[in-house]
């Protein structure tokens, strides 16, 4: 059904209140979230991350529960439905905080775009399609969707958030919370349950999203050979996904993948075909970003910037000494909050803003 892992960090040193002004959140649920990664961070990822031998689970003693605390559905009075003949509904969604702030979505069955737009004195003429990660089973909104957007709009990009068609869950919160607990010792334990991370609906939402924005770039104030994604841990596979299932013509013209799966194993068996893994004719430049000691995709190299490069297509590369999982815009303290910076600079020198 879904599947957890838990990466144990220690960043209590790390002051997290930086993120206010563009998470929109209370400075003391910042400060207080700080509080509570120092202790634990619990990151939402794909079944396909690796899960640990169970010895080394018990070195790291019990392993942390997760919970979530209902919030009424926030509100996102700029969102336009992607589909506009979809029979879903945001009455089934479900909105909920983690660590005393940060809030995600479950159940979307309705995908929906909210532009986030730079003044027009500040356009370049680029537009970024945000793809929030959760394991196909939430969506991060706040770390990896409305921050970032944000980001991106202060910097003179037209910024598109995605909220994209996710797998089903328990409505209530502790019935929810047993299940991912559940996961997460199974993942944890000698024999794992096999991997899925086959989210078609996810990859069709991000496709869709591509071909809107780019049809209506006139309305947008954009160039429309200047469309991409970035998308993060589930959001960085659902762009990929994106990139190589669909046609050239409705492929983004650049992509950030930002610490989404790297090695040649995981690439061939999430992307590829039983042959392997093919990087597409003409696929679009690739920016790439990874914590070395990412829990999940850390250190089993970066096979698939290799078969990039191999392809004669661009693609650039940056693997941060830390930062672990789910770093959003960074995390404080270490060099991953350059990410944001770095891929505007990549954007820059490759033409895609102005």
């Amino acid at each position: 059904m879904f599947y957890l892992s838990t990466a144990l960090r220690n960043i209590g040193r790390h002051k997290l209140c930086n993120l206010i002004n563009f998470a929109g959140l209370a400075a003391g649920s910042i400060c207080a979230i700080a509080a509570a990664i120092a202790a634990t961070s619990v990151v939402m990822l794909s079944s396909k991350v690796q899960a640990q031998p169970q010895s080394a689970a018990s070195d790291r003693g019990p392993q942390p529960a997760i919970s979530f605390t209902r919030i009424p559905k926030v509100p996102e009075p700029d969102a336009f439905v992607l589909h506009p003949k979809d029979t879903g509904s945001p009455a089934g969604e479900v909105w909920d905080k983690i660590y005393f702030g940060f809030r995600v979505v479950r159940n979307v069955t309705q995908p929906t775009l909210t532009p986030v737009l730079p003044p027009p004195d500040k356009r370049t003429g680029a537009a970024v399609i945000v793809v929030p990660g959760g394991g196909f089973t939430l969506l991060q909104m706040d770390i990896e969707g409305w921050t970032v957007a944000r980001w991106l709009a202060d910097h003179g990009i037209a910024a598109f958030v995605l909220k994209y068609r996710l797998r089903a869950t328990p409505p209530l919160e502790d019935e929810f919370a047993v299940a991912l607990n559940k996961e997460i010792s199974q993942q944890n334990g000698s024999k794992p349950a096999p991997p899925d991370t086959d989210m078609p609906l996810a990859t069709e939402d991000a496709i869709a999203a591509v071909k809107l924005i780019r049809a209506d770039s006139i309305k947008w104030g954009i160039d429309p050979a200047h469309v991409g994604l970035i998308g993060f841990s589930a959001g960085a596979m659902t762009t990929m996904n994106a990139v190589v299932k669909s046609s050239s013509a409705d492929r983004p013209n650049f992509f950030g993948y930002i610490y989404g799966p790297m090695d040649a194993t995981s690439i061939s068996s999430q992307y590829g075909t039983p042959d392997g893994f093919t990087v597409p004719a003409n696929a679009p430049p690739m920016f790439a970003a990874l914590a070395m000691d990412d829990p999940a995709f850390g250190g089993k190299g970066f096979a698939i910037v290799d078969r990039w490069n191999k392809a004669g297509r661009p693609v650039e590369l940056h693997a941060y000494e830390h930062g672990g999982h789910a770093f959003g815009i960074g995390l404080p303290g270490t060099t991953s909050t350059m990410v944001m910076p770095e891929f505007r600079a990549w954007l820059q020198f490759n033409g895609f803003v102005q």
